[in-house]
């Protein structure tokens, strides 16, 4: 989850996110300021998502060497907007200026690795 521009000396957004095991085993939480400002509140979902996935595909990639195996990550965002510029395969003019380091959870849902799932905010 994320706000838009909440902080007001700089205008950047905080964002949090919250990383479960086998669905039920809270393994870690986050909450911290986004290193940019973000230009739209879909822009800092979507860096958010990005942020969380990124913390993800490290605990997979732990979990993997382990001996652990997994599918499908399911992840639950609470923005519609974020989970759709994640999974069309298009760069639209109005997406043009979010930065390309966040453009990678997009290349972990085409290649299905990642399945996102729309959750209300109140879940």
């Amino acid at each position: 989850d994320s706000d838009h521009a909440g902080c007001l000396d700089s205008r950047k957004s905080t964002f949090g996110g919250v990383q479960f095991l086998g669905g039920d085993k809270l393994v870690r939480w986050s909450s911290k300021k986004q290193d940019y400002t973000s230009m739209s509140s879909a822009e800092a979902e979507y860096v958010s998502l990005s942020a969380c996935y990124a913390q993800v595909l490290w605990m997979r990639t732990q979990l993997t060497d382990y001996g652990f195996h997994f599918d499908k990550i399911p992840m639950y965002c609470d923005s519609k907007v974020a989970i759709a510029i994640s999974c069309n395969p298009v760069q639209h003019s109005r997406t043009k200026h979010i930065d390309v380091r966040y453009h990678f959870i997009k290349e972990k849902v085409e290649k299905g690795i990642v399945e996102l799932f729309f959750v209300r905010t109140e879940y």
